[in-house]
């Protein structure tokens, strides 16, 4: 079987949380907003993206955070990220490991996210199980 690429990352907010949304991912991250299909925009919720990398944020009424599990996204200047996301008023938790570039963010609703440097990125391809 031959895998292609993700085609989006789908985390979860509670309902009504589309403003702080578009707030930390349009303002804090630069991502653009998509346009949902119509067929799906009566849940809520909002799609985004930026480069090759599409998150879409859906409705969950019994909302709960992901606070380990997490999408992982490269990013070509891992310090200029994180200094955006500062000047935002969002927490960036560094963590380096073994050498590797990475921070730790949470969205509004406590989703985690990490970010990585492509230097960091590019070792975990090269790390077999044996």
């Amino acid at each position: 079987m031959m895998f292609l690429r993700f085609d989006h990352v789908q985390l979860a907010m509670p309902t009504g949380g589309e403003a702080k949304a578009r707030a930390f991912f349009v303002d804090a991250l630069g991502f653009e907003e998509r346009l949902k299909p119509e067929g799906l925009r009566k849940r809520g919720g909002c799609w985004f993206s930026a480069g090759g990398v599409a998150i879409h944020v859906g409705v969950r009424p019994d909302f709960r955070p992901a606070t380990k599990a997490h999408p992982a996204i490269v990013t070509a200047d891992l310090e200029a990220l994180a200094a955006r996301l500062e000047s935002n008023g969002v927490e960036v938790r560094r963590s380096e490991v073994d050498g590797m570039r990475r921070f730790f963010v949470s969205d509004p609703f406590g989703n985690r996210l990490e970010f990585m440097g492509t230097d960091s990125a590019d070792r975990t391809q090269e790390m077999p199980l044996r």
